[in-house]
């Protein structure tokens, strides 16, 4: 008796009901279209602040959902220096971080673009440019091998180990994925959105790399969306929604690569996942918008390169408290200098002081809700 869906017969012949999905997948499309007309009405700087946006928050949470914490700053220096953006000074980005922004930027800036092996090798290798996850040297460039066994998902590694899936063995690999590409690229009447939730589903469940396959399985994803909305810029993170639904996300993989091919349930999910990542969307306008409007107001004071990199990020959503610690910190600069910073813009009215005084005092925007930055 078959354990998971790719040992079935009649795999990867996936059914769905259609007449439960319709209205969902319509309500979505007709959001997406509803979005990208209000984006595509603001101004060009507008704009490419809202992809800078959106491609940083998609490639950090992307990453984040594996357990892998990316720098915000150098994910978006990366993103604006790679799309030609002016984004001020270019921090020192790691290559690792320069590999991940890579791929995703491959995948949705050519979106039109055949998907083949060679493509998706050369992902790979920009997600793993040192050979190695972690401190195991991993095939690059080629399909997994499975030379120290079989490739299992697997929870409590030490001691109580779970297997939770355990995917089609490597000398089936090259099989597997010509029908997947063959797909992918080939004539099949399907809404793209509706593609892009079963290449997810069908990749991951190949799993045909040693490491980084959910990296690259919403990769994909993304391109087959970019192909949904027929343009290169994105406006929303469905990455960003699968990291806040992680949990529900593994377990409706887990419990679909074990049932039958009828996939209704993950594509209700998919469905829903990205009619709520469409929600934040909106809330990103909104933050664009403010920033926007932050600059029109205070774009002629005088500010210096320090004062104003800070501004820009508790505008982007500084992460935790700003003190005059973190400041000195992030502007290496010494503490007196980043308090003389903080000080001249308290005295101006663009910074104010947040509760309790001495080592503790923490900083936000004056015309903004310290409880609004994030946690």
């Amino acid at each position: 008796m078959a354990t998971y869906i790719h040992q079935l017969p009649s795999w990867p012949k996936f059914q769905s009901d259609a007449g439960a999905l319709s209205a969902l997948l319509a309500a979505v499309r007709h959001r997406q279209g509803r979005l990208l007309g209000t984006m595509t009405g603001l101004g060009f700087r507008l704009q490419e602040e809202a992809v800078l946006r959106t491609l940083t928050q998609d490639v950090v949470k992307s990453s984040e959902i594996e357990g892998e914490i990316l720098d915000e700053a150098q994910v978006r220096s990366s993103v604006g220096r790679r799309l030609g953006m002016d984004i001020g000074a270019a921090l020192p980005v790691d290559p690792y971080v320069d590999g991940v922004v890579e791929m995703m930027l491959d995948a949705t800036q050519r979106y039109l673009e055949p998907l083949t092996a060679e493509r998706l090798f050369g992902w790979h290798a920009s997600l793993f440019p040192t050979g190695r996850s972690g401190m195991l040297r991993i095939t690059v460039g080629g399909w997994r091998t499975d030379e120290r066994g079989p490739m299992q998902v697997v929870s409590n590694p030490y001691g109580r180990a779970r297997v939770h899936y355990e995917a089609p063995a490597a000398p089936l690999l090259d099989g597997e994925m010509r029908a997947f590409l063959e797909w992918f690229n080939g004539p099949i009447a399907l809404d793209p959105v509706l593609k892009a939730a079963i290449a997810h589903l069908w990749f991951v469940t190949v799993h045909p790399f040693d490491d980084g396959n959910g990296r690259i399985a919403r990769a994909i994803a993304d391109m087959a969306l970019a192909r949904a909305d027929q343009t290169p810029r994105r406006f929303y993170s469905m990455s960003a929604q699968i990291q806040l639904e992680r949990r529900q996300y593994y377990d409706l993989l887990e419990s679909t690569q074990k049932g039958d091919l009828d996939i209704t349930a993950w594509l209700r999910w998919f469905f829903e996942c990205l009619d709520r990542a469409l929600t934040g969307a909106e809330r990103l306008l909104g933050a664009v918008l403010a920033k926007a409007e932050f600059w029109k107001r205070h774009g002629t004071s005088s500010m210096n390169d320090r004062q104003r990199d800070m501004v820009n990020r508790l505008l982007d959503g500084f992460t935790g408290k700003l003190t005059s610690s973190k400041w000195a910190k992030i502007e290496k600069c010494s503490p007196d200098t980043a308090l003389r910073d903080i000080t001249d813009l308290v005295n101006r009215g663009i910074l104010a002081r947040d509760g309790a005084g001495g080592r503790s005092t923490s900083y936000s925007l004056a015309d903004s809700d310290p409880d609004d930055q994030k946690a």
